[in-house]
């Protein structure tokens, strides 16, 4: 589903035109960075060339300079959009969150669906309620539950607008599940966000999506690449995600991503990067219309590790004529190629 509503076109055929028509690829500064922090959890950010997504409300004393850092880069000053995927206390801390809050102002916020079930999401909760009674647009502190994704607009193909995936229902026996998945496609590259999910059931639905299926060029792993029978061989030949990202601190304490995740991202030629060793960061470059540089940065520094470069998937789609692409977008889906 859309994150966001337009009007629809009542003519079947205006809207395959119209759809078309704006099926043409543009230029975006675009910036993912995904942070080490000084404890277990995860934290990264997204940039599509106006509006910066923090994305997990942590904020500690090692992934903050970075955040303000990256900031920097993009040229902003405030974030636009806060997205929490879970409230467990390693994707959001109430103390950290308090200090986002307070630091950054994020203009909208996206917190997960579900009734926090431990002290420290219920403050978190808490502390987010009473910032959107304070809130000039209350409207934007918006509650990602079944409902709320329901009433948003079928997504488009190749498009430049974020998809909100999860949760279409809400499991009572695995918080886990209940997750926030979103896609990040406002950029000129995109990005796959999982939260913690582990239903196999939700993984197939997943790889159903032609937007996944043929759009996703970095995904976070799911639960920090736990091995939970959510990442499976079917999910990655479907997905075929060119980055695949596991946040993680320095110690590692849990050896994210697990022995066989990481055998078969490498098996399935998926390029891994985790943040046990510094920062992930991945950021557009020449014309910024889908060509993208991925660097690891040395912990603690500026210093690159390694660097590699990619194209956006849907950029190849994009740069050829409209005829092309009405065939494209017809094209039954059939699963891996």
């Amino acid at each position: 589903m859309h994150e966001t509503n337009k009007p629809a076109l009542k003519n079947p055929t205006q809207q395959l035109l119209s759809r078309i028509n704006t099926m043409t690829i543009k230029s975006k500064k675009t910036r993912f960075r995904a942070y080490q922090i000084s404890s277990a959890g995860s934290s990264f950010s997204y940039f599509n060339g106006s509006e910066f997504t923090l994305i997990e409300a942590r904020l500690n004393q090692t992934n903050t300079p970075n955040i303000i850092q990256e900031m920097r880069y993009c040229g902003v000053t405030q974030i636009h959009n806060l997205h929490i995927t879970s409230w467990d206390r390693d994707h959001c801390h109430p103390d950290e969150l308090q200090e986002i809050l307070e630091k950054f102002s994020p203009k909208k916020i996206e917190y997960p669906g579900y009734d926090p079930h431990t002290e420290s999401g219920r403050e978190s909760l808490k502390l987010i309620s009473n910032y959107k009674r304070r809130s000039f647009t209350p409207d934007k502190i918006i509650k990602v539950c079944p409902k709320y994704i329901s009433s948003l607009e079928p997504a488009e193909k190749y498009g430049y607008r974020d998809i909100l995936h999860h949760p279409k229902m809400l499991d009572d026996r695995s918080a886990n599940n209940n997750s926030t998945i979103k896609h990040f496609r406002s950029g000129s590259f995109n990005t796959l966000s999982l939260g913690d999910v582990e239903c196999t059931n939700i993984a197939s639905g997943l790889r159903r999506q032609r937007s996944i299926t043929n759009e996703v060029d970095v995904m976070i792993l799911a639960h920090h690449g736990a091995s939970n029978g959510f990442t499976t061989s079917a999910f990655i030949k479907h997905v075929k995600p060119t980055i695949a990202i596991a946040s993680s601190n320095y110690c590692n304490q849990y050896e994210h991503p697990k022995q066989d995740i990481r055998d078969l991202l490498h098996k399935n030629d998926v390029k891994l990067f985790t943040t046990k060793t510094g920062d992930v960061v991945i950021f557009s470059t020449g014309s910024h219309t889908g060509h993208y540089r991925v660097i690891n940065l040395k912990a603690g520094s500026t210093e690159v590790s390694s660097q590699y470069d990619y194209s956006a998937k849907k950029s190849e789609i994009l740069k050829n004529n409209k005829d092309t692409i009405r065939a494209i977008i017809h094209r039954p889906n059939k699963g891996p190629r």
